[in-house]
């Protein structure tokens, strides 16, 4: 079955094809159906961001799609950055810059706590669906490993002794916040009836 998933973010891509290689389930990327669009993300929610973009996609290229939108909620930051995650430093979307800013933010700050959350919607011409993904962890106070991608350099999930960015991409798809969010998904659409 085709199924299209909302992004144009060549890692997520990666993590998420990887999840899904042994189920029947044949992954599109936005640039693969022909979606060249900017989706505009105006909800004041995770969830509703990834019900936006999944919706679009269904409605303009009829093929079933499934989005997500994630964030890192600091708990001594009231939630930031959130929403604006991937622009939290700007609109140049820089994982350095992101990272940067969250160090400083964070200087004076005991409280490290984090989450990371992913919310991922389902849109197809019957369901509209939405799963939920939360692992709960720290920031560093300095970056640590090369793998992964935004934060993950600095977000050490509770119980562990690695970031997410020391992990390999096995390892981390068992744990992370994307993949237990993917996991309600595929369990979602291999036991509809």
């Amino acid at each position: 079955m085709e199924i299209c998933f909302a992004t144009n973010n060549e890692n997520k891509l990666f993590e998420i094809v990887h999840f899904l290689k042994n189920t029947p389930f044949q992954v599109k990327s936005l640039k693969d159906i022909g979606c060249h669009e900017d989706i505009a993300e105006t909800a004041d929610t995770i969830e509703g961001n990834s019900l936006i973009k999944a919706q679009y996609v269904f409605d303009n290229y009829q093929i079933p799609c499934f989005a997500d939108d994630t964030g890192l909620e600091v708990e001594s930051l009231n939630g930031d950055p959130g929403i604006y995650s991937a622009r939290y430093a700007g609109p140049q979307r820089s994982s350095q810059d992101n990272n940067q800013l969250l160090l400083q933010n964070l200087e004076n700050s005991q409280n490290r706590q984090a989450r990371f959350k992913t919310a991922i919607s389902w849109v197809s011409e019957t369901e509209k669906e939405q799963f939920i993904g939360i692992v709960n962890g720290e920031i560093l106070s300095e970056l640590k490993g090369i793998d992964g991608f935004g934060y993950d350099p600095l977000f050490r999930p509770k119980g562990f002794e690695k970031t997410f960015a020391e992990m390999d991409v096995t390892q981390k798809n068992t744990i992370s916040h994307r993949a237990l969010a993917t996991r309600k998904l595929i369990d979602y659409l291999t036991n509809k009836k």
